[in-house]
């Protein structure tokens, strides 16, 4: 028998924590204050389930049941992120570019590979560009993802993202793939950046930039 466990979505996380905290006798304060301090704890762990639960069993250990404080999380919760390829996408996709930036930094940090970070988004792009041109053909998207082999939560990002972006946008990012592919293989392309790592900030900073810009063109 198999269980299916779904993964928990970076805008779901805060409501996460809290179910958590409530289980031990624990809750953020009402308002503002509380969803301030949620977002907190929820930027700290940057989707990393493990270490949230950690940290939620932490507060446990160092506070009593009742009203913890933003003060009372800060001076508690290290930043424990830990980055994945995987999260980048949806960053990117939902146009977030500051935290696109960010989650790059991380795994800079983090010692990840830029050829591993290159793949993951470049495999998106090219299965987004294919996806447009068999829309085109008249396909229903359900049909066109479930051929390009898209499926649970890439799926319901590439429903989001599809109407957004035209193919021209999608070609030039395409294009712009070979180009950031190149320098990280020690290559110089003119307007580029050099260097794997600046040359995946200049080309996430447009598509994200485009994502964040770019209003629905399908119905």
């Amino acid at each position: 028998m198999a269980i299916r466990i779904d993964p928990i979505e970076r805008h779901a996380l805060p409501n996460w924590i809290a179910q958590r905290l409530a289980l031990q006798g624990q809750h953020v304060a009402a308002g503002e204050e509380g969803q301030r301090t949620l977002q907190f704890f929820a930027d700290q762990v940057e989707g990393n389930l493990l270490a949230a639960h950690q940290e939620v069993q932490k507060l446990a250990l160092l506070h009593p049941a009742g009203t913890l404080h933003l003060a009372d999380i800060e001076a508690a919760v290290l930043n424990v992120a830990r980055y994945d390829p995987s999260q980048l996408p949806v960053a990117v996709w939902t146009g977030q570019s500051a935290r696109v930036q960010k989650i790059l930094d991380g795994l800079e940090a983090e010692g990840e590979a830029a050829v591993r970070v290159h793949w993951v988004l470049a495999e998106d792009v090219r299965a987004l560009h294919r996806a447009h041109i068999l829309l085109d053909t008249g396909r229903p998207l359900p049909m066109v993802l479930r051929e390009l082999r898209v499926w649970g939560p890439r799926e319901k990002l590439f429903e989001r993202v599809l109407p957004r972006l035209s193919r021209p946008q999608l070609a030039q990012w395409l294009q712009d793939a070979h180009h950031a592919d190149g320098i990280i293989k020690g290559l110089q392309t003119p307007g580029w950046p050099q260097g794997a790592w600046p040359a995946l900030h200049h080309w996430t900073r447009q598509m994200s930039a485009g994502c964040a810009t770019t209003k629905p063109k399908r119905t």
